[in-house]
């Protein structure tokens, strides 16, 4: 009896696989010439968008061992060949120029249009010192956690990537850093809104992220991962400062460090020790040959410089020479709390300074502010502008139209 139970299972299961082999084959299929015998040629959706010379994967089915064509407006961007029973795997690189392109499928005498395809940068939004305590915690608690992003929330949204630099503990515990001057702390419910305003990474490499203790860092660890935002450059030790966010976008893989070298006695991480990455050469030049072997692009966010010097000091072009040849495509900076030069070398940029952000500010140079946005290709930058803005009170405003991708 039991014999006979398999036996008719296994009839029922060949049976429908048959069926479904089948239709699968039966499939409507678009071809170059009504008049050439039928083949099967199809293949999933590409991607909506990839940057500049990003590559992408595109599979489907045609004839069996058929050659494979992807074109874009006419030009090969990948070729494959199909397996015994037609299967393809194919990988493509997009153009290296914007716009939109017309892709089609092609094997033999068939060809399928496929939907269009945009190439268009990936679009990084980098900003300088954001503080969510002292008076702007004040701001808050008076007009509500999204206030101090209503100025600038279109812009860091309409990014791919947007990066600041987080000057301040988040938690609700913790003890001030004795006999340190300033000691900064804001509320685990204002980082929501940070994310909804559309920042996506904090670095927490500074001389604030430790001010009530260590404690109070990994609390702001874990209320940053909760609200969607990543945090670089601190965390429970030293290897977990040192380790990079990883993103993927438009194809291009970006990886993301940050290092301090404004070190307040017992702020640095240390094996089993939380706190900041400090930048020291023996950490930075292997990390970043470590992140760049899996990435396209590197950001490195360092916390250097002089407070209110305009120009980048001997040791700031140090440690970004150190980087850049270690593999880094953007580099940079914050601490001065004013705006230093941007500079772009091909396809390499840094950033000296970028000021305060949401930050309180009442000087003529520290309420000068702006958010960088660097258009970026897998090859590195390919475009990049500082978008100005002005801090009134904590809250900063664009001076300047909101750029377009």
């Amino acid at each position: 009896m039991w014999r006979q139970r398999l036996a008719a299972g296994v009839a029922a299961v060949v049976a429908a696989a048959a069926a479904w082999v089948s239709v699968d084959l039966a499939l409507p299929v678009q071809r170059a010439d009504a008049s050439e015998p039928r083949a099967s040629l199809r293949a999933a959706a590409p991607p909506a968008w990839r940057a500049p010379g990003a590559a992408f994967v595109l599979e489907g089915w045609a004839g069996a061992g058929a050659g494979v064509r992807l074109l874009a407006d006419g030009r090969q961007i990948g070729r494959a060949r199909s397996g015994p029973f037609g299967r393809f795997r194919l990988r493509a690189t997009a153009p290296l120029r914007s716009g939109t392109y017309r892709l089609a499928l092609a094997s033999g005498g068939s060809r399928i249009a496929l939907k269009r395809l945009l190439v268009r940068p990936l679009v990084l939004a980098a900003v300088g010192d954001v503080n969510l305590g002292d008076r702007t915690a004040d701001a808050i608690s008076s007009y509500g956690a999204g206030y101090p992003w209503t100025g600038v929330g279109p812009v860091l949204r309409s990014a791919d990537l947007a990066v600041a630099n987080l000057e301040c503990a988040v938690s609700t515990g913790g003890v001030a850093a004795v006999g340190k001057e300033y000691t900064f702390r804001g509320s685990p419910g204002a980082l929501p809104a940070a994310a909804r305003a559309g920042v996506d990474v904090f670095s927490l490499a500074n001389n604030h992220s430790v001010d009530f203790g260590t404690d109070a860092l990994l609390d702001t660890v874990r209320h940053a991962r909760r609200a969607g935002i990543a945090t670089v450059g601190g965390g429970a030790g030293l290897a977990a400062a040192r380790r990079p966010a990883r993103f993927t976008l438009g194809g291009v893989r970006v990886a993301v460090l940050a290092y301090s070298d404004v070190r307040p006695l017992g702020f640095d991480a240390a094996a089993g020790q939380p706190g900041a990455a400090p930048a020291f050469t023996e950490l930075i030049d292997p990390d970043v040959r470590r992140a760049r072997r899996n990435a396209d692009v590197v950001i490195v966010y360092f916390h250097w410089g002089t407070e209110l010097a305009t120009v980048p000091d001997s040791r700031q072009r140090q440690f970004a020479e150190l980087a850049f040849r270690a593999g880094a495509t953007v580099v940079l900076g914050a601490h001065p709390h004013v705006l230093q030069p941007v500079e772009r070398d091909g396809s390499k940029l840094v950033a000296w300074s970028l000021g305060n952000f949401v930050f309180p500010a009442h000087s003529a140079g520290t309420t000068a502010t702006g958010v960088l946005i660097a258009h970026l290709s897998r090859r590195g930058v390919v475009g990049a502008r500082l978008v100005r803005a002005k801090i009134d009170g904590v809250r900063p405003s664009l001076v300047a139209p909101t750029p377009s991708r």
